[in-house]
Parts: structure tokens; C-alpha cells; sequence
């Protein structure tokens, strides 16, 4: 088979460019960045997913399309353009679906798109976006919804994972294991709020099974956290006994929320996207993000690697190397690449 995997450079799409080549698949990846040279991949598309020319390249000879690339990022990008991306992209990818002949997607939407509805959350629970974020991915998967609806044979499955960690990803995993290295971090309060996690190579596992199964089609939702639920102290002392340490040092939370109130005078003057806040403090030891994905394990997934299992996975990438290596952000521009 030939997937187009739309943002394969990412750190989840590489995971997924791995296993295609692992089980004989061809991938074509339409990214915005060029993927690492030890990456594996048939044929390599610099565009962008609002570009019609060079979503018609990418998807020629393909039978199905692995759609990743998003504005995602919670720093420094305009609602403009995370509905510039993330809906009107989609109409794109569907347009050249129609144009290649392709009948199967998948999407990865986000558990973002949930934002204050009660719970529990799952599938069937109507969604109250929040943020431009999760409001422009639900907009994605109408988009994904209505073009199913247009023609017989038509499939889209939608996966919405919660945060996705894993060796290779430099996003909040790595900066917790990274802080508790250090000696810097501070757990603030109890800590007991649940913070929904996602392993990678359960969460592509879980992606394949779903999307190969006999039976499906049409258009599909399934959530992906890791069970049972941690709370963000047990979460902290995981990485603290993966890195050998036996504890984590405590702070009562209105000491830490003091503490970090001259940080947030800095954001407010300069905008710069500084990693204390009190808003982050609330967001890792008060908030609490709690999701359900009982569906996909009732349509027979099974996880292979436990949540604490992945945490020391990623810590020991982390020890044999992955400290020594730097994060480079992308952002999607808020102007079409277009080809030249």
C-alpha cells in the first residue's frame, strides 16, 4: 500500500513512517520540513496541506492518506490561522482526495475539542470547544463528516488523542523529565488532579488496528488515553524513579503561585512564551484532564506498553542521549506556501 502521511517529519509521524516501512508499505510524506535523512519514506513533498498543487502531487498513486499536519501549538498562533489550517486545509485534502481517486483517511483531531462539556468524556459526548485549537479541529472533522457523506465508500477515522509522549518528542513529557533531572522542579500541592496521557506506539497501534479492522467504515470517532488514570504527582514520581531517584521535592501551591506571579509580569510585557506561569503551574497540578477510550478497546485493542512502562522508555531515550539534543519548533505560517 502508499499512504500520504501529511506532516510526516513530525514526531508522529516519523513513528508512523517507521512502522509502513516496517510492514512493506510505501509513504509519501507532504510536510512543510524536511524529514531526517534516516527517515524512510518513498518520496518526499515540501508543500503545504492549503496548497492544491502540492496536495495533488503528494497524492498521486496513493491509497489512503494519514492526515497529522495542524496548527497545534498553544503559543503564537492566530485563530486565523488554526482555521486556516486545520478547517480549510481539510476542504483541501478532501478536494484532492476526490481529484486521486482516494477513499480512506484518517485524522487525528484532538481530545481538545471536548473543552468544558461534562463528564465523562467520550465519543458520543457533545463536544464544547474552548480554545481556537480544539474549536478549529472540530471544524476539521465536519469537514472530514460531510465529505463521508457525499459518496458511497467513502472512510474517515477520526482519532482524538490527549497529549502524545514518547522517545524523539520534545513537548511537556520532555520538559517534566528534563526539570526533575535538574534538581528544579517542585511538585505544587497534592497533586491529585488526573492528567490523561498518550504512549506513541500505543496510540499508532491502536491508529492501525482501528483503521485495518473488518467491518469499518464510514465516519468513525475514537478517543486514545492510557489506562488506568495517573494523577500528576504519580506521573512526577514515575519519571523521579525512572531517573533513580526515590522522591520529589514539594511546594504548598499558594507558595508556588506567589512565586511564579513575577513570571507572568514578564509574558504580560515582553509576549514571550516563558516555560513558568502560574497558569502553567494551575495547568500541571490543578487542572484536571480526564478522557475515556473504552470504545477503541472495545473494538479489540489491546495496548502492548503500560503508561508506566512508556514513561521509562522515553526516560532511558532521554539518559542515552535525547538530554543532549535541542527542540525546533514549527510553526505553520499564516500564509499558503505555495508551490513556486
Amino acid at each position: 500500500m502508499r499512504v500520504c502521511v501529511t506532516g510526516g517529519s513530525g514526531f508522529i509521524g516519523s513513528w508512523f513512517c517507521r512502522e509502513y516501512a516496517r510492514r512493506g508499505d510505501e509513504v509519501v510524506i507532504l510536510d512543510l520540513v524536511e524529514p531526517d535523512p534516516d527517515l524512510p519514506h518513498a518520496r518526499f513533498v515540501h508543500g503545504d496541506i492549503r496548497d492544491p498543487e502540492a496536495v495533488r502531487d503528494a497524492f498521486e498513486g496513493c491509497e489512503a492518506v494519514l492526515h497529522l499536519a495542524a496548527a497545534h501549538h498553544d503559543f503564537g498562533i492566530t485563530e486565523a490561522t488554526y482555521f486556516d489550517v486545520n478547517e480549510a486545509g481539510s476542504s483541501v485534502i478532501c478536494n484532492g482526495m476526490d481529484e486521486a481517486g482516494i477513499e480512506t483517511i484518517c485524522f487525528y483531531s484532538t481530545v481538545a475539542v471536548y473543552g468544558t462539556a461534562p463528564p465523562p468524556l467520550e465519543e458520543d459526548t457533545v463536544p464544547v470547544p474552548e480554545s481556537h485549537y480544539g474549536r478549529s479541529k472540530l471544524a476539521g472533522e465536519l469537514v472530514f463528516k460531510e465529505w463521508v457523506s457525499r459518496g458511497a465508500g467513502r472512510r474517515c477515522l477520526v482519532i482524538r488523542p490527549t497529549v502524545t509522549f514518547g522517545p524523539h518528542n520534545f513537548a511537556n513529557m520532555y520538559s517534566l523529565i528534563r526539570q526533575i533531572d535538574s534538581g528544579m522542579f517542585f511538585q505544587a500541592g497534592s497533586a491529585t488532579n488526573i492528567k490523561s496521557l498518550s504512549y506513541i506506539e500505543n496510540i499508532m497501534a491502536a491508529t492501525l488496528h482501528l483503521w485495518d479492522r473488518d467491518g469499518a467504515g464510514g465516519f468513525e470517532v475514537f478517543n486514545w488515553v492510557e489506562k488506568p488514570d495517573m494523577t500528576s504527582a504519580g506521573i512526577s514520581l514515575t519519571v523521579a524513579r525512572a531517573l533513580g531517584r526515590t522522591s520529589v521535592r514539594k511546594l504548598p501551591l499558594g507558595l508556588a503561585l506567589l512565586m511564579a506571579k513575577p513570571f507572568d509580569i514578564v509574558i504580560a510585557l515582553t509576549g514571550r512564551n516563558i516555560p513558568i506561569s502560574s497558569a502553567r503551574v494551575r495547568k500541571l497540578f490543578v487542572d484536571q484532564t480526564k478522557f475515556e477510550a473504552e470504545k477503541a478497546r472495545q473494538a479489540g485493542f489491546v495496548p502492548s506498553v503500560s503508561l508506566e512502562e512508556g514513561i521509562q522508555r522515553m526516560v532511558e531515550w532521554y539518559q542515552a542521549g535525547g538530554r543532549d539534543e535541542s527542540a525546533q519548533w514549527h510553526q505553520p505560517p499564516a500564509e499558503v506556501v505555495r508551490r513556486s
